[in-house]
């Protein structure tokens, strides 16, 4: 089997290994959501320090999907200049990039949106926040096309590749969750209902993109919640976005967020490799992977075919080069 510092080919891109640092936000951007020099500077610092593919912050394709006051956004034209300087600083270190596309639906506030938050339905957030409004059809249509537009952007800007934010308890995965969405029409009832939305995202933006681009898909397999998605409906989901379009899948937790309170060592591991076992496209596996042995075990053990590591990037930019020498490796 590959390890941890093997290269790997993701819908037609080398990765020099397997470490991947995934998207976390910083809150660094413009009040507007434009980049700055501060969040160039943070990226650049790790693809300098040896990752094998980075994964920039979630981003908010409208307005009203933000979810912090200087979260990065990708809603206008006018932002693509922005977004180009950090993609070329991130490949001038020879590390290709994707950028993670979101709106927060009902995890946002009025006071920071100057609206009513929205959602699947007019059920609130099950960790507490305020009730949302519930998205009509053509809102549902407008968003979609939000998503599309941005992933145009991002491609203009350089990315190799864009990732869809269905995890966390974002908007996509409101839709997708039973505890967030009661909808009876083609937006709700079962599974494929819940999961329409998220489908006709990716066609769309696959459509915009083209059939070449590397799609990839942060799923929320598991609510960790009770009456919330399960793992084997996580994995239904999964072959649902992958017959859609999308080529790899970042697996992480859905509406019980990505730190659950028993969290452990690897802890989103046993539902990438759920994933994996169903799917034929790569799988990313999460969860608080700070040692070189676990990510390398992971790999090696077929579980996954990447591993995101954030919180020690985060303390150490230089962490793969760390533990390729603690694994005696070049």
């Amino acid at each position: 089997m590959p390890g941890l510092f093997d290269p790997i080919e993701i819908n037609g891109i080398r990765l020099k290994n397997r470490i991947v640092m995934p998207p976390m936000e910083i809150n660094k951007g413009t009040p507007e959501g434009d980049v700055t020099q501060e969040i160039i500077d943070h990226y650049t610092q790790r693809a300098r320090g040896g990752v094998g593919f980075i994964i920039v912050e979630h981003t908010y394709v409208l307005p009203n999907g933000r979810l912090s006051p200087r979260q990065l956004g990708l809603y206008t034209d006018r932002q693509i200049e922005g977004f180009r300087r950090l993609v070329d600083s991130i490949h001038a270190e020879g590390v290709p990039c994707a950028i993670q596309l979101d709106h927060a639906g009902s995890r946002t506030t009025a006071e920071l949106i100057g609206e009513q938050p929205v959602s699947a339905s007019d059920m609130p957030y099950p960790t507490g926040g305020e009730i949302p409004r519930a998205l009509s059809k053509d809102e549902i249509i407008s968003i979609i096309d939000a998503f599309a537009k941005a992933a145009i952007r991002a491609k203009e800007a350089g990315f190799d590749g864009v990732e869809i934010h269905g995890a966390h308890g974002f908007l996509l995965n409101q839709f997708a969750s039973p505890l967030t969405n009661s909808r009876n029409d083609e937006y709700g009832i079962d599974l494929a209902g819940r999961m329409r939305f998220p489908v006709e995202v990716i066609q769309a933006v696959r459509e915009s993109v083209g059939s070449d681009y590397l799609l990839l898909y942060r799923l929320g397999a598991d609510d960790m919640i009770d009456r919330g998605i399960t793992i084997d409906e996580g994995v239904e989901m999964a072959k649902l976005i992958v017959n859609a379009g999308v080529k790899a899948v970042d697996v992480s937790g859905g509406l019980g967020g990505s730190r659950p309170a028993d969290m452990k060592p690897g802890h989103f591991v046993p539902q990438a490799a759920r994933v994996k076992q169903a799917v034929g496209v790569p799988v990313i596996a999460v969860g608080l992977i700070t040692t070189g042995e676990l990510a390398d075990d992971i790999i090696r053990d077929g579980e996954a075919d990447l591993v995101a590591v954030g919180r020690a990037l985060l303390k150490n930019p230089t962490w793969p080069k760390t533990v390729a020498t603690d694994l005696g490796l070049e």
